[in-house]
């Protein structure tokens, strides 16, 4: 199997976790490469979530639709637990409860990359909505 994740890519997704947990004292936890990306603990050291974070490579303001492959939601919302999804923008992080988000769902993605079986895929996106909460970086 190939991987695509670069260390940038690992970079912008520990920073993103970091400052999402950072708003409530919690800590986190990673998990396998076959996973959701996070549990997530509060201050006391009590799971209270799973969390999924996506790298966008865009500012905040103009960062929608944001893009989620449906895989990675089953996943997620198969852990029932407070289902987060975190996306990693440029200057900062948007995040919301899986279960208050709409959506749309398409067959889409990027061209496929030889080796990979997950770029042309069933995509779940969001545009704005009330759901999303934002956390610019210090």
């Amino acid at each position: 199997m190939t991987y695509f994740e670069t260390e940038e890519d690992r970079l912008r997704e520990k920073k993103a976790i970091e400052r999402f947990v950072s708003i409530f004292d919690g800590t986190y936890q990673k998990l396998g490469d076959h996973d959701i990306d996070y549990k997530v603990f509060d201050s006391n050291g009590t799971l209270i979530s799973y969390v999924e974070v996506k790298g966008r490579k865009k500012n905040i303001a103009n960062a929608y639709p944001l893009p989620i492959g449906c895989r990675k939601l089953l996943k997620l919302i198969d852990k029932r637990l407070n289902p987060v999804v975190v996306w990693a923008c440029d200057d900062g992080v948007i995040y919301a409860e899986l279960k208050k988000l709409k959506g749309k769902v398409l067959f889409s993605g990027r061209p496929p990359r030889a080796g990979s079986v997950n770029d042309d895929e069933l995509m779940a996106y969001y545009d704005k909505q009330k759901a999303f909460k934002y956390i610019r970086y210090d």
